[in-house]
């Protein structure tokens, strides 16, 4: 927490596939990395609209996959 209302969020995570779907761009193991920061401003409990920012690499067979499709292997997404 910033303020009482004020919240500083970071997130992050490792994706991971046990199957081969060569169509939905996955190989087995390590498949993505991503990490973000959002900045919430709680109105009540229940009402907190934010802003953010996420990044996400493309990892091993499936950067590959991406690559190959044209599809960007690193990404940075606005979030609202």
């Amino acid at each position: 927490r910033l303020t009482q209302r004020w919240i500083l969020q970071p997130r992050g995570g490792l994706e991971l596939s046990a199957s081969d779907e060569p169509a939905l761009g996955l190989t087995p193991g390590f498949t993505g990395v991503e990490a973000g920061l959002r900045l919430r401003y709680e109105i009540r409990r229940e009402v907190a609209p934010y802003v953010g920012v996420e990044w996400h690499r493309a990892l091993g067979g499936a950067a590959d996959l991406a690559r190959a499709s044209g599809h960007p292997v690193e990404e940075t997404r606005l979030l609202i």
